[in-house]
């Protein structure tokens, strides 16, 4: 799961929006670091982590790729799937459009910036500014992002070439998404992630 997905699933189990956004630029235990809240929120994130790798549509979704880019499949579908929950958020969550969702989410995350990791504040700085999460529903800004990333991570450069990989297998990803999201906003709704 990437940004939007974590965000999404946090909210839903009324979890701390900042933890579950913060999550990838804490390292180790944070239990001192933050408060309770947030930390069970960075919690959440790893949880979500390693349940989403570890689901029979995503390992299949994986083996989809080509060899060159199976090593970056598991980053490359994490912002696919952002991808299909912008893509099709009015159905998945009728209840608020995505633009107030993410007015929201800033709106709990931007008081708990002056604590953060220097680098989360960095991507505070863009993510919200430039409206990453509502261009996700743009292919070709998931193109832009792959190779964003693939420029700053040259041992990612393979990103880049994974491009082919979703658009060879668009529709399939999408059923795949849609066979196990909502099961995890279900998850996240009863508070078992």
């Amino acid at each position: 799961m990437n940004f939007l997905a974590h965000l999404h699933l946090a909210h839903l189990a009324q979890s701390s929006l900042p933890g579950n956004l913060m999550a990838d630029f804490v390292r180790g235990k944070p239990d001192e670091l933050y408060p309770a809240d947030v930390v069970a929120g960075i919690y959440m994130h790893r949880r979500v982590d390693v349940l989403t790798d570890n689901l029979p549509e995503v390992r299949e979704a994986r083996e989809w790729f080509r060899p060159e880019t199976r090593r970056v499949a598991p980053v490359t579908l994490d912002v696919m799937w952002d991808h299909f929950l912008s893509r099709h958020w009015a159905q998945i969550s009728p209840e608020i459009p995505l633009e107030a969702f993410l007015a929201h989410a800033h709106a709990q995350i931007l008081p708990t910036l002056p604590d953060a990791p220097e680098r989360f504040v960095n991507l505070n700085n863009y993510l919200w500014r430039e409206r990453w999460m509502e261009r996700y529903r743009e292919m070709d800004y998931i193109a832009r992002v792959l190779n964003g990333m693939a420029s700053r991570r040259p041992k990612l450069a393979a990103l880049r070439d994974s491009w082919e990989d979703l658009n060879t297998h668009y529709a399939a990803l999408e059923r795949q998404f849609w066979r196990f999201y909502p099961r995890m906003m279900e998850m996240a709704r009863e508070q078992t992630l």
